[in-house]
């Protein structure tokens, strides 16, 4: 891996040093870490990853809390990231600030919107980093610049002093080369002492959401198999699902979503339930994001770049038909989810449907994938549970990845969980 120590990734680079004034070692001491352009800091405009927003905002008056804690643990801070604008996009191509270059592909997107904090992590210019996750932007890049990713709970981390992009879905996210990092910043964050190893009851595969990925299914599920077994003596079940007819079963008011627009079934391989859970996701994140930003959008007229201004344009167009289809979709889902997992099941599934597209790829080429991505990514999306993207290395010469979903509130089990699995990885 590359080393360099600039991937163009900070956008802002400066020390906030740790706060821990206690004697013994605070947790995360010696540890650095990176912030997203979306994180407050006193004194400092946080930026939203576009020009005109930083232009026409104020310097923060006090510091996010969850910055504030990692200071607290014994974290020193190097600096903001670059994202993408307003937190719309899961490539992380940023056209006024440039494209944080992915260190295990140079000619990938990074993945975004938390794009800069992944290549901070991955290019190893930082021990961790802390960014958001609404549609999927911790997910997305962790597994394009192979390395782990943790979404938590919705609601389980604070996200006050974070600029919103959509409050039914946005999560503070963060990023580790490994595990034992990844749980160390996760005991902090969600304010957990300590974490003990539980064996999951039960290992649910997604077969059907693995036809979805262009990566062969054996080579994303098999090492994963072999490590729960390895862990755990062969005590666990190991069992499959079709996801996406269970979702339709029990997912009542998805009906109203799969005669939509956005859900077809023209491509290769698709899941209609999930198109149609994605499209409700989508659908509720434009409604909350015009609520949001919709005012100033109008007001200042500002620059967006290409992709962004059309879906900002789209989210500023939305109404409010169907919004509590889309609350029902959301509870429902909820009760589905936590009746298939029980107490201690983990649900496998891709993070992505593969490895990251070329730079400055074709929008209309990247339709398809898109729309693949978000049927996976709207399982953790609209149930809010947590979830961690786990790098499974190279193929082909490019990183792929495999995603666990645990109940929700199951933060800390699915944290331990992942940290005794990947020694057998």
């Amino acid at each position: 891996m590359a080393t360099n120590d600039d991937f163009g990734a900070f956008i802002e680079k400066f020390t906030l040093s740790p706060t821990s004034t206690s004697s013994v070692p605070p947790p995360l001491h010696g540890l650095t870490f990176a912030i997203k352009d979306i994180f407050d800091v006193e004194g400092r405009v946080t930026g939203f990853g576009n020009p005109d927003w930083l232009r026409t905002h104020t310097a923060a008056t006090s510091t996010a809390p969850v910055v504030s804690s990692l200071l607290e643990a014994g974290a020193t801070a190097l600096g903001i990231t670059i994202m993408d604008e307003m937190a719309y996009s899961i490539n992380g191509e940023n056209a006024h600030y440039g494209t944080p270059r992915n260190p295990i592909a140079f000619d990938r997107v990074p993945g975004g919107s938390s794009s800069g904090s992944a290549v901070t992590v991955a290019a190893r210019l930082v021990d961790f980093s802390i960014g958001t996750d609404t549609g999927g932007s911790v997910r997305v890049p962790a597994s394009y610049c192979g390395i782990f990713g943790f979404r938590p709970s919705h609601g389980a981390v604070s996200t006050v002093g974070v600029t919103p992009m959509a409050q039914s879905f946005d999560t503070v996210g963060w990023f580790a080369r490994d595990t034992a990092t990844l749980k160390r910043v996760g005991c902090v964050l969600l304010q957990q002492d300590h974490l003990n190893p539980i064996e999951p009851s039960q290992l649910i595969i997604a077969d059907d959401c693995f036809m979805l990925c262009s990566v062969p299914h054996d080579l994303l599920v098999q090492p994963l198999v072999g490590s729960v077994e390895k862990s755990f003596g062969g005590n666990t079940v190991v069992k499959k699902v079709n996801l996406g007819e269970y979702i339709e079963q029990n997912v009542p008011s998805l009906k109203h979503f799969m005669t939509s627009d956005d859900v077809t079934t023209q491509q290769e391989f698709c899941i209609p339930s999930l198109m149609a859970l994605s499209s409700s996701m989508r659908l509720l994140q434009r409604h909350e994001f015009k609520i949001n930003h919709g005012a100033w959008i109008s007001l200042v007229k500002p620059e967006f770049g290409p992709g962004i201004s059309a879906r900002i344009e789209e989210a500023i167009r939305t109404s409010e038909e169907k919004i509590d289809l889309c609350r029902s979709v959301k509870s429902e889902l909820i009760t589905a989810l936590s009746t298939l997992l029980g107490e201690k099941g983990v649900l496998v599934i891709p993070t992505v449907p593969g490895p990251p597209p070329h730079l400055q790829a074709n929008v209309a080429a990247l339709e398809s994938f898109r729309s693949r991505a978000f049927s996976l990514l709207s399982i953790g999306g609209v149930s809010g549970f947590c979830q961690v993207s786990i790098p499974l290395g190279l193929h082909e010469n490019l990183p792929v990845s495999v995603s666990l979903v645990a109940k929700y509130g199951s933060d800390g089990f699915l944290l331990s969980l992942v940290d005794s699995l990947t020694a057998f990885i």
